[in-house]
């Protein structure tokens, strides 16, 4: 059975700024109809890469192919199979609801009876129908989500970029507008989303974990968390101050993060009985605390990842095209 064409391959793509270089050859297959993420910290280059891909901004070097065509030559035609949702919000905010669509669809060009069909839509599935009058600006944080949202879709693109679209809204805005997402993915359209939120991250069918311009693991959630190069200990106590200061220094400990009564600490792969170390090392600090081995979570990928430990799957055990430049698909 053919494999259906990605909707994005990239090889070799790095950008630079005089002499920082913001994105470090990155290799990219991501699949159609799929939610594919961007994770990093700030600067980790993930705004920059989805501006290559836009053809936006031009690849210092390395090439990038999007929905068949080359970018960025190709890009005037990319334009009209894309949406672009950007983190701040870049509508209309004098305009109404409705004007803001109107116009949209005119820098669209959709017909004027597709055009009434098509935003009256809209209107229903993102419950704007009692704010299509409503300026733009008096809205909430979430109403100007979907409303975004809506105009990012309006000309039904094959491929939907969403720069950080959720940093401004509130826990509820936020579940609502996933279910959007999945909803488009679910009908073919295929969205890259750059977020820094773990509980996004794991909503993503496929992911990228970047750092400092480069892609340091990718795969699903559980691969990435399948693949860590590191020892997940939990360990309970009331004394999770003490605890940590008794734990720093540990051979092999290279991450300690407290989570309310619990520690979550990162130890190298290799190192020998981590669990009784660590319990080991807690008795002689005369702490009630208990260590137990864990099962890793995506954060505890993150963290690992981003300190430069991640193992890479053997050659050719990805089947899906040329391997990131970390964590590759075993």
């Amino acid at each position: 059975m053919t494999e259906p064409e990605p909707a994005i391959v990239t090889r070799g793509l790095t950008r630079r700024f005089g002499s920082l270089t913001a994105v470090d050859h990155i290799n990219l297959r991501i699949p159609r109809a799929h939610i594919y993420g961007f994770l990093g910290p700030n600067g980790s280059g993930k705004s920059t890469t989805i501006r290559m891909l836009c053809g936006l901004l031009t690849p210092s070097e390395g090439e990038a192919e999007v929905l068949g065509l080359q970018i960025p030559k190709e890009a005037e035609a990319l334009k009209r199979k894309i949406g672009y949702m950007t983190q701040r919000f870049s509508l209309y905010e004098d305009l109404t609801t409705h004007e803001n669509l109107e116009f949209i669809s005119d820098i669209y060009c959709l017909p004027r009876p597709r055009r009434r069909e098509r935003i009256a839509e809209l209107l229903r599935r993102f419950q704007l129908e009692e704010l299509s009058q409503q300026r733009a600006g008096t809205m909430s944080g979430g109403q100007r989500q979907r409303l975004a949202l809506a105009a990012a879709i309006l000309h039904q693109p094959e491929l939907l970029f969403l720069d950080e679209p959720t940093s401004a809204v509130d826990p509820q805005s936020r579940r609502d507008f996933w279910e959007g997402l999945f909803e488009l993915a679910d009908q073919g359209t295929t969205v890259l989303v750059s977020t820094h939120y773990m509980d996004e991250a794991e909503r993503c069918h496929g992911l990228a974990i970047l750092n400092q311009g480069v892609v340091v693991a990718d795969g699903s959630p559980s691969e990435l968390e399948a693949t860590i190069d590191a020892q997940v200990v939990e360990v309970q106590t009331r004394q999770a101050s003490g605890a940590r200061h008794a734990l720093e220094g540990l051979p092999g400990v290279f991450s300690i993060t407290q989570l309310g009564a619990r520690l979550r600490v990162l130890v190298e792969r290799d190192q020998p009985a981590p669990q009784e170390q660590i319990q080991q090392r807690l008795n002689a600090a005369h702490l009630e605390a208990e260590a137990q081995l864990a099962e890793p979570s995506l954060e505890d990928v993150f963290v690992a990842a981003t300190q430069g430990r991640y193992r890479e799957a053997p050659p050719g055990a990805r089947a899906s095209g040329p391997p990131g430049n970390g964590v590759t698909i075993p």
